[in-house]
């Protein structure tokens, strides 16, 4: 995989959507990686029991899954500065997380990049990554 370089990014370049089939093997596999024992990411009758109506993501997963829709797009030499994301609708299993994005902003040494991850009941996680591209 290649890394784009800063000479061929420019504000408005649309990054490719990113859709991710949410299944309870997903959810569950995730939680645990992150250590997050909460029952509502692995034990639908537990998250049924907290007034969810099934399991889902945790911050950690969603967090993790911006960084991945972003790099896969910059490539692996791209550093990430920052990121900013609000959370929203939950990403219950099931369902499909979908990110989108744009490029919104040229800082001196790199770029924000706009992200929306939606699933069928609205805006999962909407924000803002800051990253470095290599200098060409």
């Amino acid at each position: 995989m290649r890394t784009l370089t800063d000479d061929e990014v420019e504000i408005g370049t649309v990054l490719p959507d990113l859709a991710i089939d949410l299944s309870p093997t997903l959810i569950v596999s995730t939680a645990l990686a992150t250590m997050d024992f909460t029952s509502v990411h692995h034990d639908v009758e537990g998250a049924r029991a907290q007034g969810s109506k099934d399991i889902f993501l945790n911050i950690l997963t969603t967090m993790g899954l911006v960084e991945r829709y972003v790099t896969d797009w910059a490539g692996p030499e791209a550093i990430l500065r920052g990121i900013n994301v609000r959370l929203g609708a939950p990403a219950y299993a099931g369902d499909k997380l979908t990110f989108t994005g744009a490029v919104v902003a040229r800082e001196d040494d790199g770029f924000v990049v706009e992200v929306r991850g939606r699933v069928s009941l609205g805006d999962h996680a909407s924000g803002t990554v800051r990253l470095v591209l290599p200098r060409r």
